[in-house]
């Protein structure tokens, strides 16, 4: 007999046994029990209102995950960058972690330790300036250390201005398509954001197309490593070249500031000769993503200054209740360490060879489907997968008519496919492209699935069958 919702609220538990129902007593449960057996197990969970009662805690991890088993299969999310593999390790290592803040470093010192230590990892890794004191810090995400670092050029800027007595009240950054977090960095902090339209053609910003947006309220460039909509790097070094051309003209000195939020874990292992980091002179900091190409669990993120210089003092809080004298720099306070954890055990258990092979693996993985998705017709890519992130990105040729990409979307979803629509950003006629993001975890074996399901969708929106047999095929 299942439990409704009020039968389940009013079972009670004591020393000797557990109520199954309305006057019915059983012994406690064992650990040989078929918990779907079990009347707790046949249970309703409450939507709207805390149970009264304390119940066995199998009984509630199984009705929580099984509802859990309606979300999507995590692997055929070919919409997200972040990671959706990990090792048993990681797993461990993560559960060790559950009880450690990573803001209270007087409490948990080896785990700041550790922070510390992936800071200067990763310090070495963008080629930071062997004479500066680079300086950084662990975030929720790459969301976080953006605005970190679009605060600090704000900060920078503003008493750059009140030293030169001018006003600084109406401070802009300039940028290409971005994500949606400096959309928020601009509404949040009070900036103006300058997004420059992209270009017909253009995967990204393009360098000539600076000069007519910077101006002396400038707090900085954003040059994105991985842009968001089409996967593609924007030329870092070629933006600064062109910034260092309106220095000349102007006077003014504008920094950059690098969205690597998935670049920053691809470049330094596939394009280790591409300088787009602090090899650049004009980048002053840099965020990054652990959870996306960093392979991490969710939850962590890479903010990096060039020079203590850069991360202006105001800026740090000097927190002193939780057993020590501690400068903190973060919009989040409290969180957990175990992502931090989790990021340097998998700087030690891969080295630079293991991050080069896994994703050498998945830009292989791209670069053929790339070729399989141009070969079935109605498609042109516009990033390929080569020389940037591993993915691609396409739309349907300009001649196509019959369906939408947002009708393949829908369609692939029957099969458990996520691979998103969406319109290019502004200027760009409403062009609607479609990007598949290959993972560590994504391999040959399961693009070729998601091909052969683009087929069978093609022709079904086509007109054309169903993709299935007509008739039922024997074996003799």
């Amino acid at each position: 007999m299942a439990l409704h919702r009020s039968e389940w609220d009013k079972s009670e538990r004591d020393q000797n046994g557990v109520q199954a129902g309305a006057g019915e007593w059983r012994d406690a449960p064992s650990a040989y029990d078929d918990l779907f057996a079990e009347p707790s197990g046949n249970g309703v969970l409450t939507k709207a209102r805390m149970p009264d009662r304390m119940a066995d805690p199998r009984a509630v991890f199984q009705l929580v995950r099984s509802e859990l088993l309606l979300d999507g299969n995590a692997s055929q999310n070919l919409a997200t960058f972040c990671t959706t593999w990990a090792e048993d390790e990681v797993r461990r290592l993560m559960d060790v972690c559950l009880d450690k803040n990573m803001i209270d470093k007087d409490e948990y010192p080896q785990t700041a330790e550790i922070e510390a230590r992936c800071v200067r990892i990763l310090a070495d890794l963008w080629n930071s300036p062997a004479e500066a004191a680079t300086v950084g810090c662990s975030t929720t995400g790459s969301s976080e250390a953006a605005m970190l670092g679009g605060l600090a050029m704000k900060w920078r800027w503003r008493k750059r201005r009140e030293a030169e007595g001018r006003p600084a009240g109406k401070p802009n950054l300039v940028c290409g398509p971005v994500q949606i977090c400096w959309e928020k960095f601009a509404r949040y902090f009070d900036v103006e954001l300058r997004q420059i339209p992209l270009e017909d053609g253009a995967t990204g910003l393009r360098p000539h197309q600076l000069a007519d947006h910077v101006d002396e309220n400038t707090i900085g460039v954003v040059a994105i490593l991985g842009v968001t909509f089409t996967c593609d790097y924007e030329p870092v070094a070629e933006l600064s070249a062109a910034l260092d051309r309106i220095q000349a003209d102007t006077g003014l000195d504008v920094p950059i500031h690098v969205d690597a939020a998935s670049g920053g874990f691809v470049a330094p292992f596939l394009q280790p000769d591409l300088v787009w980091d602090f090899r650049v002179e004009r980048v002053v900091s840099i965020n990054a993503s652990g959870h996306k190409y960093g392979l991490a669990p969710l939850g962590v993120g890479w903010a990096i200054w060039r020079d203590a210089a850069e991360l202006p003092e105001d800026l740090v809080f000097d927190v002193d209740y939780l057993g020590g004298d501690m400068p903190t720099f973060a919009l989040n306070f409290s969180r957990p360490g175990g992502e931090v954890v989790a990021q340097y055990y998998l700087f030690q258990r891969l080295g630079r060879e293991g991050y080069r092979r896994v994703q050498q693996a998945c830009a292989d993985t791209a670069r053929w489907l790339g070729e399989q998705i141009a070969s079935l017709g109605p498609f042109e890519l516009l990033y390929d997968g080569r020389g940037a992130l591993p993915a691609v990105s396409y739309k349907l040729k300009d001649d196509h008519s019959g369906f939408t990409l947002y009708d393949l979307t829908e369609q692939l979803r029957v099969r458990g496919w996520q691979v998103p629509s969406y319109p290019l950003p502004a200027h760009r006629d409403g062009t609607v492209i479609q990007r598949v993001l290959i993972r560590h975890g994504i391999g040959r074996d399961e693009a070729s699935l998601l091909v052969d399901d683009m087929k069978r969708c093609l022709d079904r929106l086509s007109g054309g069958t169903t993709g299935a047999p007509a008739h039922p095929s024997f074996h003799h």
